[in-house]
């Protein structure tokens, strides 16, 4: 529960607590998430970087180069809540971007809350939310934490010291902040619809007037007619374009350097802007005047920033992450990164401050660019073929049922009609086993596993079928599972055709980076196996304090002692 909602009297019962003094603790924590950063890419890149920046991180600090998370979908809230919560879907809850929710019969969105609105600025006008494909499915506007089953670190950090700490998050995303800010904190994200950054009546009831100026200014609009170019000369690059003529359009973004943004009218302009680095470059600066104006790291207690950068994952969802775009987008953030050190050492010191970075998921190569090196199975998969006349025939021959069957897919969950297989008395978990058993039949999917051997532990005790199975929550997870072939998947995002996508259990998108710098962290490379669960346990550990309700993840030692 929110301090801010408790009544008088109890507020005033948690004010007079004596504040606990961060004594040999971090002045600040600041918690880092590249969107969509497999881990071999700050390698590939790293010569290509400055000063101050990810070779700060790399080089001064403990170093994970082996950490892969252990759940099936990774897609960004299944990610964003595992870091925050050091646990898996199984048990924060957030088994997709979306899923089927039968109580309310559609499908919902990650951290959509109908009990809550957008706030609405002084100004009188509402802040929409971000336009974002994944969200169409979602009722209303409102946003919440509500939906995540396990508290954060950032929950543990408030209720360590009754609420002295300060726990902010800020991104592009609405669930990249609302996911690492928790229950406890506040969040912001940007509105591609208004160009500003906002937030839900969940946290305040009225703008601080601090965001009100910072969005007054519109900083956005100072891109305006600008055109995203190469930050270097075209042979400074690492990698060749594998496949030249593969060109992704998105309202006039294609392959071809620069890439203008359009004039601040234009009506696509907030979204050319976060599908670039101008997207970071925005965050860094609303994430920069937060930390001032609120004063972090100047308290007697550890305060907390999240800042989730964005652009990463949607410059490779249009480009892939062998293109030019995904590697100067990267050059471009160093930089970034190198600004928001700067001044968090201008104000708190960076040796007084705690900094972690990881990433979401990792991502494969582009189909068409895997298949010019040889993977000449890797392909854009047809998601008509899924559920396929063979699925229809044997609903059809074995039960009787026709495709009403099956309510949808909805990434990675194909979901059944309860109701209609209670009336026409149809054992539940039959269908599914047959429907798994052809899905696995169709070319292009590796694997479909029915929830009710998920649930009964009937499947083999394989890496693979262990990640799926800590992707399983009785009450969201689909009737059946369905795992593509290695660098195969579906390339369409409500009609836009893109490059490449995550979402599978394979290891290019479980591996992350892990990085633990500043506050007394020694300067190491290491290689053992971990997982980004570790992170919120270890941070808790670090300050003394209790794990997160739910967190599976072990402490890391080479951070800790």
């Amino acid at each position: 529960m929110q301090y801010a909602k408790l009544s008088g009297l109890a507020l005033a019962l948690v004010c007079s607590l004596p504040t606990l003094a961060s004594e040999n603790k971090p002045n600040l924590v600041l918690q880092i998430t590249v969107d969509g950063l497999r881990a071999d890419l700050l390698e590939r890149y790293k010569h290509n970087f400055g000063e101050g920046g990810f070779r700060y991180l790399m080089e001064d600090g403990t170093y994970y180069t082996n950490a892969h998370y252990q759940h099936g979908n990774t897609e960004t809230i299944v990610g964003h809540v595992s870091l925050a919560t050091g646990a898996p879907p199984s048990v924060h809850g957030m088994v997709g971007n979306v899923w089927y929710d039968r109580s309310q019969e559609r499908l919902v969105y990650n951290v959509e809350d109908s009990n809550y609105n957008m706030l609405t600025s002084g100004a009188g006008v509402d802040k929409a939310t971000e336009i974002d494909p994944t969200q169409k499915a979602a009722g209303g506007d409102g946003r919440s934490p509500e939906p995540i089953l396990s508290t954060t670190f950032s929950d543990e950090l408030t209720i360590s010291n009754s609420g002295q700490s300060k726990i902010f998050a800020v991104s592009v995303k609405d669930r990249g902040a609302i996911s690492l800010a928790g229950h406890s904190g506040k969040a912001f994200w940007f509105s591609k619809a208004q160009s500003e950054f906002v937030t839900s009546n969940y946290y305040y009831d009225e703008y601080p007037a601090w965001v009100e100026r910072w969005n007054e200014k519109a900083i956005p609009s100072q891109y305006s007619k600008q055109k995203w170019e190469l930050s270097l000369p075209r042979e400074a690059y690492t990698l060749e374009e594998h496949n030249p003529d593969h060109k992704v359009e998105l309202a006039g973004f294609q392959r071809t350097f620069p890439h203008p943004y359009g004039p601040a009218s234009y009506k696509y302009y907030s979204t050319m802007l976060t599908v670039s680095p101008a997207g970071d470059e925005i965050t860094e600066n609303f994430a920069s005047t937060l930390l001032m104006q609120e004063k972090l790291g100047q308290g007697k207690a550890t305060d907390y920033l999240s800042v989730s950068f964005s652009s990463n994952d949607y410059v490779i969802h249009l480009y892939g992450p062998e293109s030019l775009e995904a590697e100067d987008n990267l050059i471009r953030l160093d930089k970034t990164l190198a600004k928001l050190f700067k001044n968090i050492d201008n104000h708190v010191g960076l040796e007084n401050t705690l900094i972690v970075l990881s990433a979401d998921h990792g991502v494969p190569e582009s189909s068409p660019a895997a298949n010019v090196l040889g993977f000449t199975q890797a392909q854009y998969f047809n998601k008509d073929s899924l559920l396929s006349a063979g699925v229809e025939k044997r609903l059809k021959d074995e039960f009787g049922l026709s495709k009403d069957a099956i309510r949808l897919y909805a990434q990675p969950y194909v979901y059944l009609n309860h109701e209609l297989l209670k009336e026409k008395k149809v054992d539940l978990e039959a269908v599914q086993a047959a429907i798994a058993d052809e899905v696995s039949k169709v070319e292009g999917v590796a694997y479909a596993v029915s929830s009710n051997d998920i649930a009964a532990n009937r499947v083999p005790n394989t890496h693979i079928m262990n990640l799926i199975k800590n992707n399983y929550h009785p009450a969201r997870s689909g009737d059946v599972y369905i795992v593509f072939a290695p660098r195969s998947y579906i390339n369409d995002m409500e009609g836009l055709q893109i490059a490449s996508t995550h979402g599978s259990p394979w290891r290019y998108d479980t591996h992350v980076p892990v990085i633990f710098a500043g506050y007394d962290v020694e300067g190491q490379k290491v290689s053992r196996s971990i997982t980004p669960y570790d992170i919120a346990p270890t941070l808790s550990n670090k300050l003394g304090i209790t794990q997160p309700s739910g967190s599976i993840g072990e402490v890391l030692k080479e951070v800790t002692n």
